[in-house]
């Protein structure tokens, strides 16, 4: 039996609070105002929606069926992908979440779609480098992608202060994941680089019971990091985590469209 991992999930759900904010010194043209009002990231235009590039770099990397993870309210999105443009390089689903109460419930909207497959899970406003995906196909789930802070910042499109705010990866000698930490210890910053996850994981269907079982976060939401940590704590998960030296595009706030649109203006999207 193949160990590869061909399904994947967005998840493009949730509000788009920091994408709403009003800000002008972003310059964005009309088409991308009228869609950062929406709160649909995914769907900025930057010559063709953010998403697509995300798709497209998926089936690159050998992803065959993707399921995007939308709101009932998003109609936009299932049109988009299941008449407009429908993508020919992979098999598009959809799931809904009915209100966005965090990733963890997210995830959880797409168990039908993984089938009791591993499937993948990325965020709907990064764009990740095509190393990383290709290791989420290519390894046995579960694993989470630790990306290099300092290369983050470096290669990326990410400030310094935003970095912090995505946490670190505390691993063993084997690269096993033990914790999530809010920051790094006094001892992880001592031994070298510290990596951060930016929501690019494979999973199998282990982590619906985690999922269903975390609690609310003090921020009042399901989150999947969480849920990893339970699965760790109180299951058994053995989640292998890939380190990664590489830059991650960030799409969070009106700001970073520009910025994204220049580094994505290359690419050549197939879907």
């Amino acid at each position: 039996m193949s160990t590869t991992t061909t399904r994947a999930v967005i998840l493009a759900r949730g509000l788009g609070t920091r994408m709403r904010k009003a800000d002008a010194s972003a310059a964005l043209d009309d088409a991308q105002a009228a869609a950062a009002d929406t709160g649909l990231k995914g769907m900025i235009p930057i010559g063709r929606p953010f998403m697509d590039f995300l798709i497209s770099a998926l089936a690159d990397a050998g992803f065959t069926d993707v399921c995007l993870v939308i709101g009932p309210e998003h109609g936009s999105v299932r049109d988009y992908y299941g008449r407009e443009c429908a993508p020919h390089r992979v098999r598009i689903q959809f799931a809904v979440q009915a209100k966005p109460l965090g990733t963890a419930d997210a995830v959880l909207a797409a168990e039908s779609f993984a089938a009791g497959q591993p499937f993948a899970v990325i965020n709907s406003d990064n764009y990740y480098p095509a190393e990383a995906l290709a290791e989420l196909h290519r390894r046995p789930a579960p694993v989470v992608v630790g990306f290099e802070r300092e290369a983050i910042v470096r290669l990326g499109n990410v400030p310094p202060e935003r970095v912090a705010r995505f946490g670190a990866l505390e691993m063993d000698a084997d690269s096993v994941l033990r914790r999530i930490l809010a920051a790094p210890t006094a001892a992880m910053l001592d031994a070298g680089p510290i990596y951060a996850s930016l929501n690019c994981w494979s999973f199998t269907s282990d982590i619906f019971s985690a999922c269903r079982a975390v609690p609310r976060s003090a921020r009042g939401e399901l989150e999947l990091p969480q849920a990893v940590q339970l699965a760790i704590d109180q299951r058994g998960l053995r989640m292998e985590v890939v380190r990664v030296r590489a830059a991650v595009l960030d799409m969070s706030s009106r700001a970073d469209v520009p910025s994204v649109a220049a580094r994505l203006a290359d690419v050549t999207v197939r879907l």
